[in-house]
């Protein structure tokens, strides 16, 4: 029992696999849950137009998920923190013009339908809120997720990679 463990420990902890793809669906899970957190606080507390603060929900999720993907989900200490950082960043600005603009194209689409506005108010008081649930999942899956896996943690080395391309 103790050496089945240990296995599956040293498995879930292992660069690679299935277990990449849980981890950094934890990691989404708490960078989403920052994100969440200060979009509906902007617009609950503080009463600013939910673009703004889904685009500043965005930043703070964003910052939270590159720190701990880069030291626990794709293990890439070996990488240069310069390099994943440029490379996040475009990878981030992609995901923050998406889910921003999703949310507002959403948004807007559902609350010129009337039946599915007044469908959905039964279960859930903001529109907005609807829309960032769904837009922020088909991002995640479809946009970060696989750029993060195949960009920007996968090749450390940036300048052998234009020498490379340059050099054919």
């Amino acid at each position: 029992m103790v050496d089945w463990i240990k296995k599956s420990t040293r498995a879930f902890s292992e660069k690679g696999g299935i277990f990449m793809f849980i981890r950094a669906q934890f990691s989404s899970q708490i960078a989403s849950a920052t994100d969440f957190l200060v979009t509906i606080l902007l617009v609950k507390l503080f009463g600013i137009y939910y673009v703004y603060a889904t685009f500043t929900g965005s930043v703070c999720g964003g910052i939270v998920n590159c720190i701990i993907n880069y030291k626990w989900t794709f293990k890439s200490k070996e990488c240069k923190k310069r390099h994943v950082m440029v490379k996040y960043l475009l990878v981030w600005i992609g995901s923050i013009l998406l889910n921003t603009w999703g949310i507002y194209f959403m948004t807007e689409t559902i609350s010129k339908n009337p039946w599915v506005q007044e469908t959905l108010k039964h279960y859930i008081d903001d529109l907005f809120v609807f829309s960032k649930i769904v837009v922020s999942l088909l991002v995640g899956f479809l946009w970060n997720y696989n750029m993060q896996r195949v960009f920007v943690y996968k090749n450390c080395r940036i300048r052998g990679r234009f020498q490379r391309v340059n050099s054919k």
